[in-house]
């Protein structure tokens, strides 16, 4: 265990490891602190799910990697050395495929190694279903390693294909995406005001013909996992700091035990109802980006408290919600008349689970239900903690005096990066999903696999349009009307050039925030251009971007928001398709090489995640909690092979 504080760790293959600290964690009650305790065990009871989500085998490999990670005794060998990277790879990523860009891990080790040390190990430490042989063992797991054809992508976004059917994100067995589509179109009712998002805690198959769903819950698929989880709950229940907070944690656990997604549905009214807590957390089935059709949620947890003072900033929105909505630059009929239950915080994370570790979002707003959202309004959150950690550890990397244009703008970026880049994830999180409205009828899955995108592009959208207008400054939210040009240049630069770093060379944008980033920054260069007001330009073979009238961008934004606006209240599907096909899928290859090599002799991971605190709890003679202690210097391999070993909640063989 490390004991001096850092917030950069180890970094291999494209990913680098950070702290984050949980600040004023000691400051809190004991009865507080017992409650992010009991929460945090609840949040890592659940990590087997998003493992055995994310692929139908992850769960087996994981513990057969580990296996001869711990007990193989040639630890010098390069096969051995490149399986220690395969193996921090799948932890990260929840599995074998990546955890951004979704295409399979390529295992630098050969299959004659890793038959060699399966075969050196004990076979009781693996596993193995009943009556099968180390052979059989090989033949049915080495395809799904080392076979680039089998379960390539992870999700597939790719037109025209069945969408299901090549992607390995194990949601579905044995149904078409046709199968799939009808199946859940059958169950809307176009006149429902409040419906429910089908789909969402359940795997679809197909068995003897029949399509059906298997449920996540207590006594169904996942079950071991959610019962530890409700375990966790119930104690929580009991350290809850009011009748509210309980009230949320109850209806949870009624949801985990019964299923039922109307019970999901006044848990989440419960949970945006619950203004006053300080300790708040998310646990279930949440986003759904690991789904090509956009149904089916993966599951995560994060829990958290308020940062009393850094959440004035965000009240401050939340507080002009209205108004920013009145003056939004849609369509009036797709204006909300009248903005409800909108409500922001900064928060500290105290810790990360599921599709939120080891790599996390920076800010959350939910819940996802639009009608939801309509009534009862939403709550919006900036993980303060987090983004101070990413900017710690990027301080003095040499990345943007690479890549931007001049001194002038690395001053400008220099003195308001920081600020602004959390005020666009407050804009986005607090008001941009929370903006605008469906029209009657239109269903919230009209736009299908291009849902996520359209949304985020939304949410972003609002967030840049804001970032210029004068009501920041009036509202003491940035200290000049110059402040915003340091998003507007950053957010351009990544979505047109460095966000590149993060694919392989000749693959398409295939995740939906980055298809949403690539989207914006393409259409606003497009139109553009030829009137002066952003170029691309080179100096000494170089590609560079470069701003010449920020006001006019701001209008590009506002006409941009406009239509990604009635798309999404329209549910206009072909205009959605026709967009981020457009603009936000293919790739440049001359300057995504240029892109890759240039950063490349930066020597830095183009990815992050953390590493996450080790909370302790202190008994006297009678089994009481008398203290929970926190501390950081676990290190990752250690971190991840404790959570293997204490919250392996799974079956390794598939349900």
């Amino acid at each position: 265990m490390k004991s001096e504080f850092s917030y950069a760790d180890e970094k291999f293959a494209d990913l680098q490891l950070l702290r984050y600290r949980v600040e004023g964690f000691e400051q809190l009650s004991l009865q507080q602190k017992k409650l992010i305790y009991y929460l945090s065990e609840a949040a890592l009871c659940g990590r087997d799910i998003l493992f055995d989500q994310n692929g139908k085998y992850n769960l087996r490999i994981r513990k057969m990697l580990e296996t001869i990670y711990v007990d193989y005794p040639d630890r010098d060998s390069e096969d051995f050395k490149a399986l220690e990277i395969y193996l921090k790879r799948v932890w990260f990523s929840s599995g074998i495929h990546h955890h951004y860009g979704c295409e399979k891990f390529v295992p630098g080790f050969s299959q004659e190694f890793l038959r060699k040390a399966i075969y050196t190990v004990k076979s009781s430490r693996l596993p193995l279903q009943a009556g099968e042989t180390l052979s059989d063992f090989c033949s049915e797991i080495f395809p799904v390693i080392f076979n680039p054809d089998i379960y390539s992508k992870r999700v597939n976004q790719a037109e025209g294909d069945d969408l299901i059917q090549t992607s390995a994100a194990y949601y579905y067995d044995g149904v078409t995406q046709q199968e799939a589509e009808e199946f859940y179109n059958q169950m809307k009712d176009p006149e429902d005001e409040e419906p429910v998002m089908y789909g969402m805690n359940s795997r679809l198959v197909k068995q003897n013909g029949k399509v059906f769903e298997k449920v996540w819950k207590t006594d169904g698929l996942y079950g071991e996992a959610i019962s530890c989880i409700v375990y966790w709950l119930r104690r929580a229940m009991q350290v809850a700091e009011n009748d509210k907070q309980r009230n949320v944690i109850g209806k949870l656990i009624e949801f985990y035990r019964t299923g039922d997604l109307k019970v999901f549905d006044e848990y989440s009214i419960a949970w945006v109802n619950d203004q006053d807590s300080r300790i708040d957390f998310n646990n279930g089935f949440i986003e759904t980006y690991g789904d090509p059709l956009g149904l089916k949620a993966s599951w995560e947890s994060i829990v958290d408290f308020k940062d009393l003072v850094a959440t004035k900033r965000t009240e401050t929105i939340s507080s002009n919600a209205q108004w920013f909505e009145d003056h939004s630059p849609v369509d009036p009929r797709f204006r909300k008349e009248q903005v409800k239950g909108v409500s922001a915080k900064v928060i500290t994370a105290a810790i990360l689970a599921g599709d939120l570790y080891p790599a996390s979002a920076i800010g959350i707003n939910l819940p996802n239900s639009n009608w939801i959202r309509s009534v009862h309004g939403s709550k919006s959150v900036t993980i303060g903690n987090l983004t101070a950690a990413y900017s710690k550890a990027a301080q003095g990397n040499g990345f943007m005096e690479e890549f931007v244009w001049s001194n002038a703008e690395l001053k400008m970026i220099r003195e308001y990066d920081n600020l602004t880049d959390d005020l666009h994830t407050d804009l986005h999180e607090c008001l941009g999903h929370g903006s605008g409205k469906l029209l009657p009828g239109v269903d919230p899955d009209a736009l299908k696999a291009y849902g996520a995108t359209i949304e985020e592009a939304r949410a972003d959208l609002f967030g840049l349009y804001y970032m210029a207008d004068a009501k920041m400054v009036e509202l003491g939210l940035l200290p000049n009307t110059e402040a915003y040009k340091s998003q507007y240049y950053t957010y351009m630069l990544n979505g047109l050039l460095t966000q590149l770093v993060r694919i392989e060379i000749g693959n398409d944008i295939e995740e939906a925030h980055m298809r949403n980033r690539a989207l914006i920054a393409r259409w606003a260069y497009q139109h553009g251009k030829e009137d002066g007001t952003v170029e691309m330009c080179q100096r000494n073979g170089k590609t560079y971007i470069r701003i010449h009238d920020y006001q006019a961008l701001r209008q590009l934004f506002g006409k941009l928001l406009g239509e990604i606006q009635r798309i999404k209240s329209e549910g206009d599907f072909d205009a959605a398709r026709s967009l981020v096909e457009t603009y936000g899928v293919k790739i440049d290859l001359q300057l995504h090489r240029e892109i890759k090599e240039r950063y490349a002799a930066l020597n830095l991971a183009p990815y992050k995640g953390f590493i996450n605190p080790v909370y302790s709890a202190v008994y006297d003679e009678q089994g009481e909690i008398t203290d929970v202690k926190i501390s950081y210097g676990e290190s990752y391999a250690h971190q991840m092979l404790r959570y293997s070993r204490d919250y392996g909640t799974l079956p390794y063989v598939n349900n």
